[in-house]
C-alpha cells in the first residue's frame, strides 16, 4: 500500500449502442470538482469541447478541469496498475465496459486490488430498443444480467411505461432518465462488487479497413441493405462520413478529413455471420441518380 486513500472505481455498462459514451462525455465535462480518470474502449468516440481539452498524447487525453481519458488496454489489471502508479492519482476511476462485456467481471478488480474501493455499476439502458431486445432469447440473458448487477440504471434515448415496468420486473434499482442527474449519485455509490454468473451471448465481430468511397446517397443505399442481424455498426467512410448504427437507427454525419474507410460491426452469433457481412459490403450498388 502507498498510504494513499483507496481509489473509488465505478463501471459503466450497457448493451451495444445504449449511450455509454454520451454519459462518459457528460462526466468528463461536468462541473463536479473531481479529477476523473476515465478508461474507454473507443478513445475516438469521446467528444470533448475544444475549450476543455488541454492536450492529447498517444492514447491519453487530458482536460483543463483535471480529468483524464485514456484507452483501456487488453490487460485490465495492468491498465489499472498504471493508474494507481500515477504520481497525480485521480479522485475517481471510471471504466466503460464494452457493450458485450460483463460489467460485474470488470468491477471485480476492486475485490482483488487493495488500493481500489468499489463505487458501483451504472448500467445504461437504451429505452428505444430495450423491450425488443428482451424478446430475443439469445440476447435477453445478457441484458437482464447487466440490469441485475447495476447499482444505478440510466435510461437513455426514450422512455415509457412498458420500459419502466420491464426494468422494475428485472429488479432494477434507482432509474434515472436525465443524464445530468447521474453524476451526483455516482459519487455516493459504494458497497461490495457483485459476483457474476457469466451469462452472455456470443457475438460475430466484423472489422473492415479499405479505400472505397461513397456519396451520401450511395452510403444510404449500402446501409439500407445491411444484414438484419448486424445490430451495431460504427466508424468512418471515405467521402467524408461518420456512421453510427444501433438496431434500426441509422445516423450518418459529415466528417472532415476521412481519407479511408474504417468500420466495426457486431451482431449476435446465429443472427449474422462474418461471411454475411463481407458479402453485403462487397456487393455492388445499384445506380444512384445524381443529386439535383
Amino acid at each position: 500500500m502507498t498510504g494513499q486513500a483507496q481509489l473509488p472505481l465505478t463501471v459503466i455498462g450497457g448493451y451495444l449502442g445504449a449511450g455509454k459514451t454520451s454519459l462518459i462525455n457528460e462526466l468528463l465535462s461536468g462541473d463536479h470538482g473531481r479529477r476523473l480518470m476515465v478508461m474507454v474502449n473507443d478513445f475516438g468516440a469521446v467528444n470533448i469541447d475544444a475549450a476543455l481539452l488541454s492536450s492529447v498524447s498517444g492514447d491519453t487525453m487530458e482536460l483543463t478541469n483535471g480529468c483524464v481519458c485514456c484507452t483501456m488496454g487488453a490487460d485490465l489489471f495492468m491498465a489499472v496498475g498504471d493508474v494507481l502508479d500515477r504520481a497525480d492519482r485521480p479522485d475517481h476511476l471510471i471504466i466503460e465496459a464494452s457493450g458485450i462485456a460483463d460489467p460485474a467481471k470488470i468491477a471485480g478488480v476492486a475485490r482483488t486490488e487493495p488500493e481500489l474501493t468499489y463505487a458501483g455499476i451504472v448500467t445504461v439502458v437504451d429505452g428505444l430498443h430495450f423491450t425488443d431486445l428482451l424478446e430475443d432469447a439469445q440476447i435477453a440473458p445478457q441484458l437482464e444480467s447487466q440490469v441485475a448487477v447495476a447499482d444505478l440504471v440510466y435510461l437513455s434515448k426514450a422512455m415509457g411505461a412498458e420500459v419502466q415496468d420491464r426494468l422494475t420486473a428485472l429488479g432494477a434499482p434507482t432509474v434515472l432518465t436525465n443524464r445530468a442527474d447521474v453524476a451526483p449519485l455516482i459519487w455516493s455509490l459504494s458497497g461490495d462488487a457483485p459476483e457474476t454468473d457469466g451469462r452472455h451471448a456470443h457475438f460475430t465481430k466484423w472489422v473492415h479497413q479499405g479505400t472505397a468511397g461513397f456519396t451520401r446517397a450511395e452510403l444510404e443505399q449500402k446501409l439500407a441493405a445491411r444484414p438484419a442481424g448486424l445490430y451495431r455498426l460504427k466508424g468512418f467512410v471515405r467521402g467524408g462520413w461518420e456512421v453510427q448504427i444501433v438496431g434500426k437507427t441509422v445516423d450518418i454525419r459529415a466528417r472532415d478529413g476521412v481519407e479511408a474507410t474504417t468500420l466495426v460491426g457486431i451482431g449476435p452469433e446465429g443472427h449474422v455471420t462474418t461471411p454475411d457481412i463481407d458479402a453485403w459490403w462487397a456487393a455492388p450498388l445499384m445506380a444512384v441518380p445524381d443529386a439535383c
